[in-house]
């Protein structure tokens, strides 16, 4: 079943997913000719939001940590994902080393390696798991609540290429979102393949840059479906550097706060939905360093600044995203859920819901406290059932989440096309 929505099962999200079922041979050929023009990045995980009225990603994320959260049904769609993938970029590989974030502490984020490793050693290939965490002197093993365990071994660099101790990769998969800058071990490796690129990290990206592109192709693909791009759209504003305690770059905060809360309230009057705007404001980097801040009034931002004032935050200055807000009326257990789309390569290979039992339909779910239901996904987000009734078929809700995904993943391809050093230029 398709998880309780608090909204109408009648309401306009329904005209939306009878609208995409609907259109579904020409938005499938609408991607076939993308990503004739455009590569996939190689892996990406989606947030989205379902609020009742409008569907819309709030966050992407080019180095997904939870593939430990899938079903086993979605294994096999995984596996067969990951060879399309490595057989477009390296043919004949054979060795493939994974590099894990530096947190070896974290058995939860360890099952997802693990996970990882089970996918591309199914789909081929002799996987090892290095970890250019300097604390990691030699070969580590590390014991995970399932009973299963993950080895941890030191990575070697010679002149040219990376490996470990009697392996030697071709292929080099990232699963660290290099928020810290990228170490220098990973440079200059031009006869390996490395993926996701160095430039995918968050030293690199902005979130602003991303959603700019996702606007663009909701337009092209709103125009295809004939409905407003802003039921599928976050809208945005962004600032250059803000210090809350110090009070730099305030004024900018304000006034673009309260130019996008105005621009949701008019929205809002449109389609007649009776709520409160809200947006979020977060760092435009994905740094960690910084929360995300719900805001529902430009009043609001004094109260944070004179918290961040008092209690005399050493966060950096930083560039700030405001995120038009998107509500959550999903439950599972009454407790708010999201949605996460997971794909690899063009392919969607399934999802769960990130749940909080602490958070309200306005708030950031992705906190301690959090949790993960995978079941809701068991059934394929790729095979419609042509026929049945919005709002009665999970899969019919889940290929919907799947479009959305996976626009999110071709506007991630635009952008690093458009942030990639390496790229030739034409006059």
């Amino acid at each position: 079943m398709v998880p309780h929505l608090i909204t109408a099962l009648t309401g306009p999200i329904n005209e939306l997913e009878q609208r995409i079922l609907d259109s579904m041979p020409a938005i499938e050929r609408w991607f076939r000719l993308e990503w004739m023009e455009h590569t996939p990045p190689f892996y990406c995980a989606v947030d989205i939001r379902n609020a009742g009225f409008k569907l819309a990603p709030v966050d992407t994320n080019l180095f997904p940590g939870g593939w430990n959260n899938l079903t086993p049904q979605m294994l096999p769609l995984a596996v067969q994902s990951a060879m399309a993938a490595i057989e477009k970029i390296c043919p004949e590989a054979k060795n493939l080393l994974l590099i894990s974030e530096n947190d070896t502490r974290s058995t939860f984020y360890l099952s997802n390696v693990a996970q990882l490793q089970r996918i591309f050693h199914m789909a081929g290939l002799n996987v090892r798991i290095g970890s250019v965490n300097p604390d990691i002197k030699e070969t580590t093993v590390v014991n995970l609540p399932n009973g299963e365990q993950v080895t941890l071994e030191p990575v070697i660099r010679s002149k040219r290429r990376l490996g470990l101790k009697d392996f030697d990769p071709c292929t080099i998969l990232l699963n660290n979102d290099l928020s810290a800058g990228a170490p220098g071990i990973l440079e200059e490796l031009h006869e390996q393949y490395l993926l996701p690129p160095l430039h995918a990290g968050w030293s690199v990206r902005r979130k602003s840059t991303h959603f700019r592109n996702y606007e663009e192709l909701a337009k092209r693909l709103g125009k295809l479906l004939g409905i407003d791009p802003w039921l599928i759209n976050p809208m945005f504003n962004q600032c250059g550097a803000v210090d809350m305690a110090q009070g730099q770059g305030m004024e900018c905060l304000n006034t673009n706060v309260d130019a996008l809360l105005g621009k949701i309230r008019r929205k809002y009057k449109e389609y007649g939905i009776n709520e409160k705007p809200f947006v979020i404001v977060k760092s435009d980097s994905g740094s960690r360093n910084m929360g995300i801040m719900t805001v529902r009034d430009v009043k609001d931002l004094a109260v944070l600044h004179h918290r961040a004032k008092t209690q005399q935050d050493n966060v950096p200055a930083q560039d700030i995203i405001i995120q038009e807000g998107v509500l959550t009326n999903e439950r599972i257990n009454d407790a708010v859920a999201e949605p996460v789309v997971y794909m690899m390569d063009r392919y969607v290979v399934g999802g769960f819901y990130r749940i909080h039992a602490e958070r309200g339909v306005d708030e950031n779910l992705s906190a301690p406290g959090s949790s993960y239901v995978p079941l809701a996904f068991a059934e394929s987000a790729h095979l419609p059932q042509v026929g049945m009734r919005p709002g009665a078929s999970a899969p019919n809700r889940f290929y919907m989440y799947g479009v959305v995904g996976r626009l999110a993943m071709a506007a991630a391809s635009y952008e690093l096309e458009a942030t990639d050093p390496d790229a030739e230029t034409y006059d």
